[in-house]
C-alpha cells in the first residue's frame, strides 16, 4: 500500500520562508532545550579525535537546516510543476517523503543523545538518518539538481556526526571506557 503524505507536508515547503524557517526554529528550540545537558553531561566527557569546538555546532546546523529547508521548497516546486502521472512527479513525491522521514529522524536525535543521554539509541537513529539523507539527495537531484549543493554538505556533516556519536559512546561507555556501561 503506497504511503501518502498529508497535504500539510506539501503546503509547508511551498512557502520558502516557512520551508527554511521551520527547520531553523525547531533546530534552535531543540538546542535551547538541551543546552544544560550539553554543559553538565557532554562537555566534561571524552570526545573522539577531530571533535570541533562547541561554537561550530550552532553555526553548522544553522546553515544545514536552512539548506535542508530550501531543498524541500525546490522539491515541492518541481512536484507542483510536473505533469500528473509523470516520472518527475513520482520522483518528487518520493523525494518529499524522504525529506520528511529524515527530518523526523533528525528531530529525534538531539532529545535521544542530549535529552535522554542515550548515545546508543541516538547512534541507531543517525545510522538510519544518514543513508536516508543520501537517498534523499539522490532522488532530489533527479527533480532539481540545485538540491545537491544544498544537501551534500548535510550528508557530509551527518557522516561526521555519526562518527562523533559512535566515538563518544566508545570512549565514555564502550570498550574503551573504564566504565564499560552501555547506554
Amino acid at each position: 500500500m503506497p504511503v501518502e503524505l498529508p497535504s500539510l507536508l506539501f503546503a509547508i515547503p511551498r512557502n520558502p520562508a516557512v520551508a527554511v524557517g521551520l527547520p531553523l526554529a525547531l533546530g534552535w528550540a531543540s538546542g535551547f532545550i538541551t543546552k544544560s545537558s550539553v554543559k553538565e553531561w557532554y562537555e566534561p566527557r571524552a570526545k573522539p579525535p577531530g571533535n570541533p569546538p562547541g561554537i561550530a555546532f550552532p553555526i553548522a546546523w544553522t546553515i544545514l537546516y536552512a539548506s535542508m529547508g530550501l531543498s524541500s521548497h525546490l522539491i515541492v516546486s518541481a512536484y507542483d510543476s510536473a505533469i500528473p502521472g509523470s516520472a518527475l512527479k513520482s520522483t518528487a513525491d518520493l523525494a518529499l517523503k524522504l525529506y520528511w522521514g529524515q527530518y523526523a529522524l533528525n528531530l529525534l536525535w538531539t532529545p535521544l543523545f542530549f535529552g535522554l543521554r542515550k548515545p546508543v539509541p541516538a547512534f541507531v537513529d543517525i545510522s538510519i538518518l544518514t543513508p536516508l539523507t543520501y537517498a534523499l539527495t539522490y532522488q532530489a537531484y533527479k527533480v532539481d539538481s540545485r538540491t545537491t549543493y544544498l544537501l551534500a554538505p548535510y550528508c557530509a556533516w551527518l557522516t561526521f556526526a555519526a562518527y562523533l556519536n559512535g566515538g563518544f559512546w566508545w570512549l565514555n561507555y564502550g570498550p574503551a571506557s573504564k566504565k564499560g556501561k552501555d547506554l
